[in-house]
């Protein structure tokens, strides 16, 4: 979206030095900033304001700063404000007030962001659609997501984080939504909300903000996302893959391919149709499902929707489902079946995850996995229940740099890569841990060695 920078001064309180110059939406990092954008020095664990020279030379016409101006004149626009953080945050709220179309909050423990994915093509059948790049989905993601939708936009799809209470209600303050999507509550930042309530209590915020005018697409398969809609004003349209009754839109029918990727009826008011999606895991039904409502409520047709689903591939690191190449494994032929899925883990993606390498035809079923982080006072049950579902699965467990899964174990990258090396070309083997394992480098020097 384009400001002027005397209206973002005038809206934020601050101060203009320099022409008045137009600025087409923001940036708070060198690396991606585009030119013609504003940069916002943000102050975290590196100062911002050390890059507004670069971000300068890279063509922003115009800066915040908690400070004055460059040194040696005016190659660019400050607006001086007295929090570089809160002003980004306003600029969401500027930027919600000028759009012309509306807002789809996504928020939940697992599947934000697939589900967000497949919103956004659905949407995108239809309108023309923002949405949120890769996990944006806090205090600085969101509102730069709004301020860098076109002018045009007729849906912004957000992504709603929560590490505490009033975390959501805060972005949902600024976004404005018109449509909520609850995906799940479940073992996810415990360590911060405290317990299976806690997570139901902060993600129900999302619930709370939306307008009579909304919706909300709730989860029915979780009892917790479920009761979430009698705290909403607005109506309330469910969705089942296990067949609740009660709700609106329901996958009949599951079945997966030999790469895992699912296909099924999907029944709706709408109407009803074959659906076969290209992410692999059993868990994306629920989250097409989730997409399909938001979708179809907002005017998009049901064929549409339905080729939509189909069209959205796998981020990296998500639910991958790899063919090693000649080399691997056991030496011959191409290697094992590679499931990587190591951008982050919690107990319920684990557990879909460890389902899904099951069902796949294997002669031995191996899962690398390292620490599901965040999970406080639980984080020992967890993980010893998880490799109690392995074993009951046929899967052989190897903690990466843990002993919580009582279970064999190898350290360093060396290691692991060697394991790998030694499974089978007719075995499956699952890579899945939460981000500071780091197992993604794992896959990255197995690959590149074969």
């Amino acid at each position: 979206m384009r400001f002027t920078t005397s209206e973002l001064a005038d809206r934020l309180g601050g101060t203009r030095i320099g022409p008045d110059v137009t600025v087409d939406g923001a940036s708070i990092d060198t690396r991606t900033l585009v030119p013609g954008q504003l940069f916002v020095p943000i102050v975290a664990a590196r100062d911002g304001h050390g890059f507004i020279e670069a971000a300068v030379d890279l063509g922003a016409p115009a800066y915040l700063t908690t400070g004055g101006p460059l040194d040696g004149g005016a190659a660019a626009t400050a607006v001086v404000v007295g929090d570089t953080s809160v002003a980004l945050l306003e600029l969401g709220r500027v930027a919600r007030g000028r759009l012309g179309g509306g807002v789809v909050g996504i928020t939940g423990s697992v599947g934000k962001t697939t589900t967000k994915d497949l919103v956004r093509a659905c949407l995108a059948a239809a309108f023309p659609t923002a949405a949120s790049e890769r996990s944006y989905n806090n205090e600085l993601g969101l509102p730069l997501t709004l301020l860098n939708a076109a002018d045009d936009v007729r849906w912004v799809v957000l992504e709603m984080g929560a590490r505490g209470f009033g975390h959501i209600a805060q972005l949902a303050e600024v976004a404005r939504p018109d449509v909520g999507i609850v995906t799940s509550v479940a073992m996810a930042h415990v360590e911060y909300l405290g317990d299976l309530d806690g997570v139901a209590r902060a993600k129900s915020e999302l619930v709370a903000a939306l307008p009579g005018s909304g919706v909300a697409i709730l989860n029915f398969d979780d009892p917790r996302v479920a009761a979430m809609g009698s705290q909403c004003g607005s109506p309330v349209v469910g969705y089942s893959v296990a067949g609740v009754a009660e709700a609106e839109v329901r996958a009949e029918g599951v079945t997966l391919s030999d790469g895992l990727q699912p296909r099924f009826r999907l029944v709706t008011p709408w109407g009803e149709g074959d659906v076969d999606l290209s992410l692999a895991g059993v868990q994306q039904v629920s989250n097409a499902l989730a997409a399909a409502a938001a979708a179809l409520w907002c005017g998009v047709g049901f064929d549409a929707v339905a080729e939509a689903l189909g069209s959205v591939e796998a981020l990296a690191l998500r639910m991958e489902v790899r063919r090693a190449r000649a080399g691997g494994g056991d030496g011959g032929g191409v290697g094992p079946v590679l499931i990587v899925d190591c951008y982050n883990a919690n107990p319920v993606s684990t557990d879909a995850a460890l389902r899904s390498l099951a069902s796949m035809a294997a002669d031995r079923r191996v899962a690398l996995l390292g620490l599901m982080a965040e999970l406080g006072e639980v984080t020992d049950d967890e993980h010893r229940r998880v490799a109690a579902l392995a074993e009951e699965l046929g899967i052989e467990v190897v903690g990466y740099e843990t002993d919580l899964y009582g279970a064999a174990r190898v350290d360093g990258t060396e290691a692991a890569v060697a394991l790998l090396r030694g499974v089978g070309s007719g075995d499956a083997v699952l890579v899945k841990g939460s981000r500071v394992a780091r197992l993604e480098q794992v896959v990255q020097i197995y690959e590149a060695a074969e």
